[in-house]
């Protein structure tokens, strides 16, 4: 089994909090995790929605089902039953005792208002999302922490990087060494999804253009949302885009990526950048295999900019400093592709490029990111496909992208 980095996180708020909610997309380990910590924690109990039994005992009388529970429990894919949620708000403001229960789900729960409103100050929410590259291999990993400590970060270099992007981060994908046999992987995961999951979510009216906008995202992935575009591509309104796109946020398969401004109140009319959640998916529903990219190598650039947005959102998640994701341009067009900003207003530039040297102009856009930030910056690194760590001027370095995962620490 692997080690999940984000599991000291849920074991600290299960310390100190009622509830905590474990969320992300289906197969990435949830189940597998909060069983492991319940098994530290003898004389719980396990029952999940994906039961169907359970599921309409949830549905019918969730307050009963809720009092028949041990005080510890684990309750896998609470999203199916919203219900147990809001009857879960009684039963804690009854007892506030920390950890009673250990929730999973596979949408995004706080998406739903009422749900969102009855567990504030109740219930702590932790994400798992694919396995990290620091995960697969067994390896600590820290470089937002490092970053935000003002250190180059620093890496080895190494050719397995492309692989490693068309692989992504889902496990049963990864244990398949064969890409025929991922691709199989990923064509019945979205085909679950949509047939089951989506229906627990919303009314979809069209399920092939909800089924060819992931699709289409995967082809786009790491480009400015521009749903103008994509409306008319899929031949639906604005208003129906907007729910599929909601969809696919609440599924974790897509992930929006804000702009990043000085002025916090410009951040809101920038249009955000749309990547897929996990790299192995976008490559596998875009048809991107090794050969294809042989063929073409402009294709490489937008998965591996969606890549390292996957890995430091994943590292996000368990590092000290817990910052968002941005991207940044400027009206000269000039760019970051991710600017990692925490709860002090710090900020740190991360741009990627898909080759193996690195120029004075490609920090541009990180020395334009510098001025606009001006004491806020912290630093700015560019992670290419080389294997030299190199400085480029104050607070600017170059470095291989295994530096996200493999390079000693600082």
């Amino acid at each position: 089994m692997f080690v999940r980095h984000v599991r000291p996180v849920v074991e600290e708020a299960l310390a100190d909090t009622p509830a905590v909610l474990l969320t992300g997309a289906r197969q990435t380990g949830k189940t597998t995790l909060a069983r492991a910590i319940a098994d530290s924690h003898p004389g719980g109990a396990y029952v999940t929605l994906d039961d169907a039994t359970t599921l309409e005992a949830a549905r019918a009388d969730p307050v009963a089902l809720l009092a028949s529970l041990p005080p510890r429990a684990v309750i896998d894919e609470v999203q199916r039953a919203p219900g147990l949620l809001l009857a879960m708000k009684s039963l804690i403001d009854q007892d506030r005792r920390p950890g009673r229960f250990l929730l999973t789900g596979s949408a995004d729960v706080l998406a739903m208002p009422r749900v969102a409103e009855s567990l504030a100050g109740r219930m702590e929410v932790a994400t798992l999302w694919p396995l990290s590259q620091g995960e697969l291999h067994g390896v600590e990993e820290r470089f937002v922490d490092t970053v935000f400590a003002g250190r180059p970060p620093r890496g080895k270099g190494g050719t397995d990087v492309i692989d490693r992007v068309l692989r992504g981060g889902y496990p049963e994908a990864v244990a398949r060494s064969r890409p025929t046999r991922r691709r199989a992987f990923f064509d019945g995961y979205v085909a679950t999804l949509l047939q089951r999951d989506v229906r627990d979510l919303a009314d979809v009216e069209h399920p092939a253009a909800l089924r060819r906008l992931l699709q289409l995202v995967c082809v786009r992935t790491g480009s400015i949302l521009n749903r103008a575009d994509l409306g008319r591509t899929l031949g639906v309104p604005a208003s129906t885009l907007e729910r599929y796109l909601a969809i696919l946020r609440t599924l974790y398969l897509v992930q929006e990526v804000p702009a990043w401004a000085s002025n916090r109140g410009k951040r809101l009319v920038r249009a955000p950048r749309l990547h897929v959640a996990d790299t192995g998916l976008a490559a596998s529903l875009s048809g991107i295999g090794i050969d294809v990219l042989d063929r073409d190598r402009t294709l490489l650039g937008p998965l591996l900019e969606s890549f390292v947005a996957a890995e430091l959102r994943k590292q996000a998640a368990w590092s000290e400093a817990r910052p968002q994701l941005h991207h940044f341009r400027t009206h000269a067009g000039r760019e970051v592709d991710l600017v990692l900003e925490d709860s002090r207003g710090r900020v740190v530039g991360i741009e990627v490029k898909a080759a193996a040297t690195a120029t004075a102009s490609d920090f541009d856009g990180l020395r334009a990111l510098a001025e606009t930030a001006g004491k806020a910056f912290v630093q700015g690194i560019l992670l290419h496909l080389g294997g030299a760590t190199v400085p480029f001027g104050p607070h600017l370095t170059a470095a291989p992208i295994d530096a996200l995962w493999g390079g000693p620490r600082g």
